[in-house]
């Protein structure tokens, strides 16, 4: 049965990653990758220059960015022009931080920066000059604390496939709060589950207040050359807690991308962030948690 519906994986629907017991056929749709800082290339008519804005802060120490960039046209080959010389602040109800513009259009922390859980963050932008007829924009976001992964663990399943399916599963005792989760892979500390559209994001809908003791997160399929696993080979799976605006946001952006045709299709529908003045993008905030365990031998 579980590989009849392994079989099955391409005509499952992008949004079916609500569903927790569908959770193999969602991850086995995400599994090549490209970028975890995936730049959203929106464009629309010549007409109407919007801005956007890709930011997150997590709970890791490090400098944390904010990239402005503006619309283009939908037959422009060049990549979207920066927002150079704005000012960039991160407000946390007490303190305000600058961000440095470090190169055209990155705005970064100092590299000791870090979220702290349970802080409702403030994302102000002042234009040096208006976009769209506005100057000033803004975005909100509260960062929620994760509960930490107990273990990861490994299965093979040598009959799934032409050549057998890796099974990656985290064990973790989730609260009873309601909670939105974004895993990310990494394969040898390197980020694996990299472009957007391959993300997997869940409510815990089927595992509130409960004992998660082996929910599957990833799959790696041994008949595609860039998902071998050979042994020894170092698995980490990362668990974000997300806000619920940011999981409908995923959600959203990976349903466009899936249903647009590259060659033929317009230019996709926008995706409401939480930008104000109508930009386009998301500033997100989120605890994270990491576990690692070693590939072993079939």
């Amino acid at each position: 049965m579980v590989k009849d519906i392994f079989k099955a994986e391409n005509r499952v629907n992008g949004r079916l990653f609500r569903k927790l017991s569908l959770l193999p056929l969602m991850l086995m749709l995400l599994m090549t990758a490209v970028s975890c800082t995936e730049r959203i290339d929106i464009k629309l008519d010549d007409s109407y220059t919007r801005l956007v804005v890709e930011g997150q802060l997590s709970t890791d120490t490090m400098a944390h960015a904010v990239v402005l960039t503006t619309t283009t046209s939908y037959y422009d080959p060049q990549a979207p022009p920066p927002v150079q010389g704005a000012t960039v602040t991160l407000f946390d109800g007490k303190d305000t931080t600058y961000l440095t513009e470090t190169r055209p259009g990155y705005y970064m922390t100092e590299p000791d920066f870090y979220g702290v859980p349970g802080k409702n963050y403030t994302l102000n932008i002042r234009l040096r000059e208006p976009i769209g007829g506005h100057s000033d924009y803004s975005a909100q976001s509260f960062l929620h604390p994760v509960a930490p992964l107990d273990s990861i663990g490994m299965q093979f399943h040598g009959d799934w496939g032409s050549k057998g399916v890796w099974d990656v599963k985290c064990y973790v005792m989730e609260p009873p709060t309601v909670d939105y989760y974004r895993f990310l892979i990494y394969k040898n500390h390197e980020l694996f589950t990299k472009i957007i559209r391959y993300w997997f994001v869940t409510d815990d809908k089927f595992f509130n207040g409960v004992y998660a003791k082996g929910a599957t997160v990833s799959y790696f399929r041994q008949d595609n050359e860039h998902e071998i696993l050979n042994a020894g080979d170092t698995i980490t799976v990362e668990a974000d807690n997300i806000t619920k605006e940011y999981y409908n946001y995923v959600l959203e952006v990976q349903t466009e991308v899936q249903g647009t045709n590259p060659l033929f299709g317009g230019p996709p529908a926008n995706v409401k962030g939480n930008i104000s003045n109508g930009a386009i993008g998301f500033f997100s905030t989120f605890d994270l948690t990491r576990k690692s365990t070693i590939t072993p031998s079939r």
